[in-house]
């Protein structure tokens, strides 16, 4: 432009405007006040403060749907492939659980049942789609590739419990659905059903839930509602609930409610989630060393305040809580000998991987085993995860960020490793397994379950 022109006032595309470069410097600044102002009310939690953070959670939720869950491929329920091996990597036939094992796949509507070789013994597959309707508590579920079945239980006739989750929804969690062995649906049960699930010797169901709540914690006014509560509801072996507790609120009530002024604080900011439920176990029997335990209390391990409780369904309290040296750990359960197992998700940092499995006496804390990988082995899932103990001592562990399962000797050696066959269609990235179960074949299946397993696996030779 030359000078003349700048004299006259002339503009020219692709040029400054001091009009227009005011006016968007205008705009700037009344939005960082409207950011202070914003920032301000909502630290004071002034009027209207409340309005705000809701807005902010609807918002922050929509958002996420819209971008960072658009592509099954790029949720959670998808990671980057390890290794490019695929299905059994090691098997030690003289010291592995022989067995079937029971598993689901990120990737899929579907439970497996596969031998120690890892051919598919049955396989189950039931669409949400096909089961949603209209009493469920997840008014639009999310479409068939963001759902998964996050947990399974197969009974002696091959039925199956089916635990429903998808991605990108809160609360978490689309329902509970017993199938038969060809996948037809028995009964369901499509509250927000979430995470875990254990099956008492009469058959009774306890899950856990979530529920958007606004009643107030009294003593808790930090956390800011609506909060994202946690149920443990029991089902009858039909399906129908029968009794329900509150957790969120049994536990702020009890002597271990202080460890919620340890939630982190991006929970207070996201989505309201101060517990995150993640296990539930039923007792059999009192546990030793724990006076206030009796049958039929459930174990629950709460992530966001690195806790494990038991709840009582009866009385609605909490009678006994326990933090360690762990941190945001999954699947919290004791032992028949009356010790505690657990993942520990993130407590071992500086070792082969953040991760590690936990087993410890709950009367003195103590440390009975771990394991936390080896060199060249790491074991690290920040998120999921869990351990079952074996009938021969061993322990199955999921590492479910890799997709990978393994069975591990009290020694640490892996005498079996399976790694999820199924990846992306560029073949980079692997689905989650979330929970695994080992079988023995003749004690937990009926004659007529067992033939049909049996001839599965010789037309798979």
């Amino acid at each position: 432009m030359s000078e003349a022109e700048r004299s006259a006032g002339v503009y020219r595309p692709g040029g400054a405007s001091p009009g227009r470069a005011m006016n968007a410097l205008a705009v700037l600044a009344i939005a960082f006040l409207a950011f202070l102002a914003g920032s301000y009310v909502m630290y004071q939690k002034l009027y209207p403060a409340e309005a705000l953070r809701r807005a902010f959670m609807g918002g922050h939720a929509l958002y996420n749907q819209l971008t960072g869950y658009n592509d099954p491929f790029r949720t959670a329920f998808w990671n980057p492939a390890r290794t490019e091996e695929r299905g059994v990597l090691r098997y030690d036939r003289a010291r592995a659980q022989p067995g079937l094992t029971l598993y689901s796949s990120g990737h899929d509507h579907k439970a497996f049942l596969i031998d120690m070789k890892g051919r598919v013994a049955h396989e189950w597959s039931l669409p949400f789609s096909r089961v949603w309707d209209e009493s469920a508590a997840v008014k639009s579920p999310r479409a068939d590739p963001f759902i998964y079945i996050e947990k399974a239980h197969v009974f002696p006739n091959g039925d199956l419990l089916a635990l429903y989750t998808a991605i990108g929804d809160t609360p978490w969690g689309y329902g509970l659905v017993k199938m038969d062995r060809n996948s037809n649906v028995i009964w369901k049960y499509l509250g927000h059903a979430h995470h875990d699930f254990d099956v008492a010797a009469d058959g009774s169901i306890y899950v856990l839930t979530h529920e958007i709540l606004d009643a107030a914690l009294p003593g808790y006014p930090d956390l800011a509602t609506p909060r994202i509560d946690d149920f443990v509801v029991k089902l009858s072996p039909g399906g129908q609930e029968q009794e329900k507790i509150w957790l969120s609120g049994a536990f702020a009530k009890s002597p271990f409610g202080r460890r919620l002024h340890f939630v982190p604080w991006h929970v207070h900011a996201s989505n309201g989630d101060y517990l995150h439920a993640n296990s539930v176990q039923v007792l059999k029997a009192a546990v030793p060393g724990i006076p206030q335990s009796r049958p039929g209390q459930v174990l629950v391990s709460l992530r966001e305040v690195s806790t494990v409780a038991l709840a009582d369904m009866e009385s609605g309290e909490i009678p006994w809580a326990m933090s360690g040296s762990w941190l945001r750990q999954h699947a919290a359960r004791f032992l028949d000998n009356g010790h505690l197992i657990l993942f520990d998700n993130e407590g071992n940092p500086g070792g082969h991987g953040v991760s590690r499995v936990l087993e410890l006496d709950p009367k003195t804390q103590q440390v009975a085993w771990s394991y936390a990988g080896r060199d060249g082995e790491p074991l690290e899932s920040v998120t999921r995860s869990s351990q079952s103990r074996l009938a021969n001592g061993n322990t199955l562990i999921v590492e479910s960020e890799a997709g990978r399962i393994i069975e591990v000797t009290r020694k640490g050696d892996i005498v079996w490793e399976f790694v999820n066959p199924v990846r992306d269609p560029r073949g980079e990235r692997v689905p989650i397994v979330f929970w695994v179960e080992r079988l023995a074949r003749d004690k937990s299946f009926t004659p007529a379950f067992r033939r049909q397993l049996d001839r599965s696996l010789r037309s798979r030779k």
